[in-house]
């Protein structure tokens, strides 16, 4: 009799693009950086937040090789960053803060020299050039020298320079400063398109663009990440409760007997002074995660208030990111319990 062969499917977890793995940098006697950990999965644009000093820039410089770590490990798409060093910097595309750029080149020079650098292959090398120009739309300044374009001109070529040899990964570092709004929406409508193509992760003061942009978001602060995944994640995790924003007409303690007996948990957390025409704003808050609007709305007329308008209030990603800070430093000023005296 012949035994069948059962053949086993190992189901593994797919490498990703980006595993950083208790990472430290220490400077003297100050850590820049300590002990994070995160992933970033392959074609996924993700946002990376901390205020000044929170380790970002650190970070950022040890992912691609231009700083050692202290200790911890970093690998992009499953190759170790220290060890490979040559292998990792063909896998990264990186845009620094005010990207260096020859003032006296022309753009179209400059991508061919930055090509051969990156070891594209030369018959590839026209083509690829004529497409990123035309995904960074700079087709119309090809010929023109860099020194004379515009900052969202200049930020445009940095981008294109970093997708040239298209590589798995790309980071930047606020790659929208200094812009105007109609630079910025072009900026961010770029980095959108390199969605499932490219692992983007984005170091940013500019959180609106982060929210629109990105698929999640890691907030690092005192060189710790503080919190990390979807802003819809992030919202139900930091700030948990739900606003509505009420402007009415009537006796603010009429409000609070309305609040009481729509049951549903809500209190009035601000209140504003009445205008001339009597009316006044005020934010509710709630823990129930459903929307309330038609009862609340109910429970204000049955006590006699007049309602101008009431809305739910979405909490922003610069409330969540003010949030994790806070909640950051508060641990970190907690004092610490005080130890028992041996009797």
């Amino acid at each position: 009799m012949i035994t069948p062969i059962v053949q086993r499917t190992v189901m593994t977890q797919p490498t990703a693009a980006i595993e950083v793995s208790r990472l430290v940098k220490a400077y003297g006697g100050v850590t820049a950086v300590n002990d994070i950990s995160f992933r970033v999965g392959r074609g996924e644009i993700v946002g990376f937040l901390g205020p000044n000093g929170a380790g970002k820039s650190t970070t950022m410089r040890i992912l691609t090789g231009y700083l050692p770590a202290t200790s911890g490990s970093v690998h992009i798409c499953g190759l170790p960053v220290a060890g490979e060093p040559a292998e990792i910097k063909r896998r990264i595309g990186y845009m620094p803060e005010n990207n260096p750029l020859p003032e006296d080149m022309r753009v179209s020079e400059y991508m061919y020299f930055r090509g051969r650098l990156k070891e594209v292959p030369r018959r590839k090398l026209g083509p690829r050039i004529d497409e990123v120009l035309e995904i960074c739309d700079l087709k119309r300044v090809r010929h023109r020298i860099i020194g004379q374009l515009s900052k969202g001109y200049r930020q445009r070529v940095g981008i294109a320079e970093a997708i040239l040899a298209e590589p798995p990964v790309i980071i930047m570092d606020e790659p929208t400063i200094g812009l105007d709004p109609h630079q910025i929406l072009i900026v961010r409508d770029l980095i959108a398109s390199l969605r499932g193509r490219m692992t983007v992760i984005i170091s940013s003061h500019i959180l609106p663009e982060i929210e629109v942009t990105c698929d999640r978001v890691l907030i690092i602060n005192q060189g710790r990440v503080v919190a990390q995944g979807t802003p819809a994640e992030l919202r139900r995790e930091i700030i948990g409760r739900h606003s509505y924003r009420v402007e009415f007409a009537g006796d603010p303690l009429r409000l609070e007997a309305a609040l009481g007996a729509a049951g549903a948990g809500a209190r009035c957390a601000r209140l504003g002074d009445p205008g001339a025409d009597g009316f006044r704003a005020a934010t509710l808050t709630t823990e129930r995660e459903e929307e309330l609007g038609e009862s609340l709305l109910a429970a204000l007329l049955a006590q006699g208030l007049r309602v101008r308008a009431l809305a739910r209030e979405q909490p922003t990603l610069e409330d969540v990111f003010l949030a994790a800070t806070r909640r950051s430093w508060d641990v970190v000023a907690a004092p610490a319990p005080a130890k028992a005296e041996a009797s």
